[in-house]
């Protein structure tokens, strides 16, 4: 158990699905197993089966409960219901932290009182520029939100630069804790026989640069053939599809539903993860705990990982440069192999959940002495 009594935490987010989600999950269950009472507050209309079994995992161990209400993704007018009932289960439980997840989860939490009130924005509206109307709605907010916070955990040092260059200097506690992978992720990942030579894994959106690898493939083939299976859902499914089809690569490349992601892993030999943009992503950590090989861009928190290996980040959004990067990943796959576990052994010990989850629970009780003192 952390040091000092038991807490009551109760954790705010809208969708329930992807990295902000396992991160509320993975978190939840630390928290619950360190004998503090923990609840959760997601929205109802998004996740699917997924969702279902991730809160199901969690039974018997939410003290607080889980609830599920209507949550819109922008601004709307659920919003006013959502937050009220947040406020409510904040009241009832009598929370000692409300930590809000994402834009929305944060706004949520921090529009409570009683509390001492954390925000993780997990990138959020710090994708967005105030030269656009929605941009500059949300970044708006979020400096005006800034004054209902006690404490802003950041998952990368990234984030946190970020938010202060577009929002201001953080008037509550700053900590940057990073996300963390389980001990069981950490067994190698050994290929399928039947594995493509690349993999891509993730949301099925231009962010995560998936034409940049569909692209980065049609130069590969004026040479040889390279085969890709692309695993997961999103919005720009058909486009990417279309993409393939139109660049000749119907062949090389099949698309395959979401899997879990050291399933995914084993559907191919080197592991691609073109993004344009990033907070601190899980499923860098996750294949690099597999020791699986991989590709990845120079963007967001993602150096952070590689620390003194920054060097084998490519620039983002350059297919030329991928091209060059899988070919060269695959003519030398030792070299590749060793530079995965020596990426491996950097995240075991910096990148661990249980790290995160004490960093996490230290932070609560620095900004609770904090919150404490002042209303004293």
């Amino acid at each position: 158990m952390a040091e000092g009594p038991p807490l009551k935490i109760l954790h705010v987010l809208r969708s329930p699905v992807g990295g902000l989600f396992r991160h509320v999950i993975d978190l939840a269950r630390a928290q619950a197993a360190r004998g503090h009472q923990v609840g959760v507050v997601a929205d109802s209309s998004t996740g699917g089966m997924r969702a279902e079994a991730a809160f199901e995992s969690l039974q018997g161990q939410l003290a607080l409960g889980l609830t599920r209400v209507p949550m819109s993704r922008h601004v709307g007018s659920s919003d006013v219901s959502a937050q009220r009932h947040a406020a409510q289960r904040a009241r009832e439980s009598a929370a000692d932290v409300l930590h809000g997840h994402g834009a929305k989860g944060g706004a949520y939490a921090r529009l409570c009182g009683g509390a001492i009130r954390v925000y993780t924005p997990h990138g959020g509206s710090l994708h967005y520029s105030r030269s656009s109307p929605v941009g500059l709605l949300y970044l708006t907010l979020e400096q005006a939100l800034m004054r209902r916070t006690e404490l802003f955990l950041f998952e990368s040092r990234y984030g946190r630069d970020v938010f202060r260059a577009k929002i201001g200097m953080p008037t509550g506690l700053v900590r940057v804790v990073h996300n963390g992978v389980t001990p069981g992720e950490f067994a190698e990942i050994t290929p399928q026989a039947d594995a493509t030579d690349v993999v891509f894994v993730g949301e099925l959106r231009m962010l995560k640069g998936v034409d940049v690898l569909l692209d980065a493939l049609a130069r590969l083939a004026r040479e040889r053939p390279v085969t890709a299976t692309v695993v997961g859902d999103g919005p720009d499914v058909a486009q990417f599809r279309a993409q393939a089809e139109r660049l000749g690569l119907s062949a090389a490349v099949r698309f395959l539903s979401p899997l879990p992601a050291r399933d995914a892993f084993a559907l191919g030999r080197l592991f691609v993860a073109p993004s344009r943009a990033e907070s601190l992503p899980y499923i860098v950590l996750e294949a690099a705990a597999a020791a699986v090989p991989m590709i990845t861009t120079n963007v967001g928190g993602i150096p952070e990982v590689f620390g003194p290996q920054i060097a084998n980040l490519i620039p983002p959004g350059d297919a030329a440069a991928l091209a060059h990067a899988i070919a060269a990943a695959l003519a030398q796959p030792a070299h590749f192999r060793n530079e995965a576990l020596t990426l491996r052994a950097r995240v075991q010990a910096e990148f661990s959940a249980d790290l995160m989850a004490e960093n996490v629970l230290a932070a609560y009780r620095d900004a609770l002495a904090q919150f404490r003192a002042q209303t004293n």
